[in-house]
């Protein structure tokens, strides 16, 4: 439905500490988990409860030697777990449901009808428990897509329209009124408001946004109307990389996954022998079966997968990417993390900080040689040169010819003469005299030269990110390694790294050179991360064991990493760590778990201890018990946060 345009940015935005707009409120409630047991695994355990009870009270027994109401139910009742066995058997992998299978059918042969049924309840109950404990993981990751809206307001002209978001296109203006959910990512054009991005960044409290802000897929308008220029739609947008990398984590397998799956079939076949042992030793079936039955590593290979989704969902919800559980694994390995400096360590919006000029050049000349090289450049060096250049009201020209020359600087003819401005080595391969340091510790020198004389230098400077500090330290309290790869000069980069107490430093790097350090090490066999942001980072960023971009990094970085932070805090980094570790440490609990209950288990089963209902007992408790530890992982859900809280006058 199309509407005049109202002058809806007009408005102010009510004061932070004000309650947000009431359809705020209700749009920031979670959708509330609902977990339904099929009616029919519900039937099917009543009735083989039924059918135990009949068997147990003799009610109806034709024949002596056999009880039809037992064989039929265990027959019916326990046709899940037969049919797993079947398709375990085709797949040649050993697996609990074929043990207890195998159990089953010894304990019908001897006669043991009313052991079997409660057996065939007890695993029934187990796996409807575990159903709903994977499903709660599942359906974390379908209720992401709540965020999302499924209409927006649109700017078509002088007109307002209300359109399915699938509709946007790049560059449209979308309105975004209190109380809605942004749906595109992009920059604020007008307006003011607060905006809770808990479930894309992780931050608790909410973002003030005016224009020139970026603005995330699925956070939550709160308080103000906010015009906003679509960037990034669907599943290009922050949001949606969240929810397809969560997706692909779900069905990736990471390698302790398959050495999960490995030991449960070693330990069923652990199982199968010690319980060949002990027929042969006692003859005795029901203590044979109870070895058979007592072995529980469903808990590992169940539980496994269920730790590596929750935590991948985890890290989702704090702000970092993770593209599978394959990295996720890495990420606890780690011994050694590589970072790029601009735009990493540093905020990547540089600025000029001195000016040196050789003799008979002016200030002046010098701006507007390296400003006219830069205008056509990208890069952030080059930016903040036109920016002072523009401050300072030099003319600046537009190059006839511009070149860039990776790692090294820009060259570009203006009037008939080269300009050059980039590194010693740059202009020293032109033949240029370079004079000595200026003696500068901090900042990036990019030298200029024209039409074949040596203008003077540019020293730019870029601020460290506070959370450069922090995530630094942590690191070398959990002792990995820190190198710092760069393409600035060795004074500058050794001076970041003592600021910081970056271990090692390699400077004055191509791209390729980066390359080959990540790679050396990781076929030396260490494990290792490279941190980065730009096109010049993505080849280092494949090479390495898990490759991490910043977040406002480019498209190159951000698809060539397996790890995206969201936010650009690298302190999501080391949070990210944190998820993995204790993803780890509940993984070797299980395994650990396992072993031991397994181990006193059939010992116990094996001297006639145990009896197969009490096995079956153990069996099916280890596995939920595992299972739960596991769950611990799974993300909680996001709470309402309200704007910042102002102080009352008087």
């Amino acid at each position: 439905m199309a509407a005049p345009i109202k002058s809806p940015l007009a408005q102010d935005p009510a004061p932070p500490g004000v309650a947000p707009h009431p359809a705020a409120a209700a749009a920031a409630q979670p959708k509330q988990l609902t977990h339904q047991i099929p009616r029919r695994d519900l039937l099917r355990i009543a009735l083989v409860l039924a059918a135990a009870a009949a068997v147990g009270l003799k009610l109806w027994e034709p024949w002596r030697q056999v009880s039809v109401i037992g064989l039929g139910a265990a027959l019916a009742g326990g046709y899940p777990i037969y049919k797993h066995a079947l398709r375990n058997i085709a797949e040649r992998r050993m697996t609990m449901e074929l043990s207890m299978t195998i159990a089953l059918a010894a304990a019908l042969a001897i006669g043991e009808f009313f052991t079997a049924l409660l057996i065939i309840v007890f695993v029934l109950a187990a796996e409807v428990l575990e159903k709903l404990t994977v499903d709660r993981g599942r359906q974390t990751i379908g209720n992401l897509l709540d965020y999302l809206p499924r209409t927006a307001s649109v700017y078509r002209g002088q007109r307002i329209e209300e359109m399915p978001t699938q509709a946007i296109q790049p560059g449209d203006r979308v309105l975004i009124r209190p109380g809605s959910r942004i749906p595109v990512d992009g920059e604020v054009v007008d307006g003011h408001s607060w905006v809770e991005e808990a479930a894309i960044t992780g931050e608790p409290m909410p973002a003030e946004k005016s224009a020139g802000s970026q603005v995330y897929a699925g956070s939550l308008n709160q308080v103000g109307t906010l015009e906003v220029r679509s960037e990034r739609l669907g599943k290009e947008t922050t949001f949606g990389r969240i929810v397809e990398a969560v997706e692909r984590a779900e069905q990736s397998r990471a390698p302790i996954q398959k050495t999960a799956d490995r030991l449960a079939g070693y330990l069923v076949y652990f199982a199968l022998a010690a319980a060949a042992l002990t027929y042969a030793a006692t003859r005795n079936p029901q203590t044979t079966i109870s070895v058979v039955i007592v072995a529980g590593a469903c808990g590992i290979a169940a539980g496994t997968p269920l730790a590596i989704l929750g935590a991948i969902g985890r890290a989702a919800q704090r702000g970092a990417i993770i593209k599978g559980g394959i990295y996720l694994e890495m990420l606890w390995q780690l011994d050694t993390v590589f970072f790029d400096k601009t735009g990493t360590l540093t905020f990547g919006h540089p600025r000029v900080a001195a000016l040196w000029t050789a003799t008979g050049i002016t200030p002046q000349q010098l701006l507007e040689a390296a400003a006219c090289v830069e205008l056509s450049s990208e890069h952030p060096l080059g930016r903040a040169i036109v920016r002072r250049a523009e401050e300072d009201h030099a003319v600046i020209e537009k190059p006839e010819k511009f070149q860039y020359r990776v790692g090294q600087g820009v060259l570009a003819e203006c009037r008939g003469e080269t300009i050059l401005a980039g590194s010693r080595r740059l202009l020293a391969e032109h033949g240029l005299a370079m004079p000595a340091n200026q003696g500068a510790e901090t900042g990036t020198e990019v030298w200029v030269a024209r039409g074949g004389r040596l203008y003077g230098c540019i020293r730019i400077q870029d601020a460290l990110r506070p959370s450069a500090y922090g995530a630094v330290r942590a690191l070398k309290a959990q002792r990995i390694q820190t190198v710092l790869l760069t393409g600035d000069n060795r004074r500058v980069a050794e001076a970041t790294a003592r600021e910081l107490g970056i271990a090692s430093v390699h400077a004055e790097l191509l791209p390729h050179q980066k390359t080959a350090f990540v790679a050396e090490l990781a076929r030396a066999g260490k494990t290792v991360a490279m941190l980065g942001d730009g096109i010049n980072d993505a080849p280092a960023l494949s090479e390495a064991s898990v490759g991490v971009a910043m977040g406002a990094g480019t498209d190159v970085a951000r698809e060539s990493a397996d790890v995206v932070l969201i936010g650009d805090d690298l302190g999501k980094f080391v949070e990210t760590l944190a998820i993995a570790g204790a993803c780890h440490g509940i993984i070797q609990q299980n395994f650990y778990g396992t072993l031991l209950v397994d181990g006193i288990g059939l010992a116990l089963a094996s001297l006639g201890m145990l009896n197969p209902l009490l096995a079956a007992f153990i069996h099916v408790a280890s596995e939920i018990t595992f299972i739960l530890n596991s769950s611990r992982m799974l993300p909680k859900a996001p709470s309402v946060r309200l704007a910042p809280m102002r102080p009352l006058a008087g």
